[in-house]
This record gives C-alpha cells, structure tokens and sequence, in this order.
C-alpha cells in the first residue's frame, strides 16, 4: 500500500478525538510512517503547555505550522493538534491530502481529558466552547468522518484503511 500512496493521511479533529491512537493504528495497518505534529513540537520545543505559558498561542502556533508544513510533504499518516486547521496555510496543505476528521461525543469526553496536557481545554465545558467555534471548519476540510466516541479502535482503523484504499490517487 505504501508505494501507491503519494499523499498522507491527515487526522483532524477535536482534542481528545483520539488521533494519535487511531494514527498509529493505521498508520501500522497501512504500512505507513507515523507523524504527531504535537510530539514534533514537543521533541524539538518541550512541552505545549509550557509554550503556551512562556511564550503565548501565536509562538506555539508557529511551531506547530512549521511541524504541520514539514509533515504533510510525504507520504504517511499525519496526527494533527487540534488546532493547526485554524492556520490558512495548513488549510491550504490539507486540499493535497487525504483528511479524515475523527469525532466525539461530549459524553464520552470526559474520561479523555488530561488538563496537564491541554492548555486550552480545562474541563469539558471549555472543550465544548472549542469544538462548537471549530466544528464548521472540521467539517469542510474532512473527506472522510469517524465517530471515536464508543466503536472499537480496530474497528474504526479499519474502516478508515478500507476508505483510504478505496480511493485513487489524488484528492479524494
């Protein structure tokens, strides 16, 4: 599968959503590399919510477009943060690729949020107001939707590996 696919994966969605989970996943099933731009910008930077308290939004945002840039030039399964589709230029990468947008129910949320790791979602009414105000946006650059709220992980990384090898080269 890997030598037929020239344009990467790319994972979006909420925190939480469980992209780097599924990432890896199906990253392994496709016999694909694994990218997580946040472990990117963690390994080369420290951690996000150190960033974000030491230098601000914008700065880590930087860091992220630059490990989002870096990602999506070959082919691969991508983890995204939540937020690096907010950046115009990671929209405009994101029409070359393959994009899936993982969902979750609120009700299926709160076991998953860890606020050590997640500077802009404390508790899950603030991890509401984020994917209400980005929601639309998830949605216009998604190709392909997944629930993660209750399904198997192996189910869902098999139904995204089906979708992906049913689709030819290009733009799906």
């Amino acid at each position: 599968m890997s030598s037929e696919l020239s344009t990467p994966v790319v994972l979006i969605g909420p925190p939480a959503a469980g992209k780097t989970r599924v990432g890896k996943r199906l990253a392994r099933r496709l016999h694909l590399p694994f990218v997580d731009t946040d472990a990117v910008v963690v390994a080369q930077h420290g951690p996000i919510p150190a960033l974000f308290a030491e230098h601000g939004e914008p700065y880590f945002r930087q860091l992220e477009r630059a490990a989002v840039a870096e990602a999506v030039r070959e082919p691969g399964v991508v983890s995204l943060g939540g937020g690096a589709v907010l950046d115009p230029a990671t929209q405009a990468d994101l029409a070359e690729t393959r994009v899936v947008l993982l969902t979750v129910r609120p009700e299926a949320i709160a076991r998953r949020i860890d606020n050590a790791k997640r500077p802009l979602v404390t508790d899950l009414e603030s991890w509401k107001r984020l994917v209400a105000a980005r929601s639309d946006l998830y949605h216009s650059l998604a190709d392909y939707t997944a629930d993660t709220s209750s399904r198997p992980i192996d189910t869902i990384v098999e139904e995204i590996a089906a979708w992906v090898e049913s689709q030819k080269e290009g733009h799906a």
